[in-house]
């Protein structure tokens, strides 16, 4: 869901994202069902942005999962791939 979400919102170059849920077992967001992932993504349409409105988009992108699927997310986010 989180890949369809990100590859429809910015059709990405790369993305790569991980479930590292069970790093986390136990922990009160895992214990709720909901996912610990770390997202890579190298995107056009963050050319010129800092790194806060990179994550406001990627937030905006993934909507309703933030409050129903995601607990953490880590984000790695570029306009031009490294």
């Amino acid at each position: 869901m989180i890949e369809k979400a990100l590859t429809a919102a910015f059709s990405p170059e790369h993305l790569l994202v991980k479930d590292q849920s069970h790093l986390h077992v136990g922990h009160v967001g895992a214990r709720k069902g909901l996912g610990h992932f770390q997202v890579t993504i190298v995107a056009e349409v963050f050319q010129g942005l800092n790194r806060i409105e990179c994550h406001r988009l990627v937030y905006k992108a993934l909507g309703e999962m933030m409050l129903t699927d995601i607990h953490a997310l880590t984000m790695r986010v570029s306009a031009k791939k490294t």
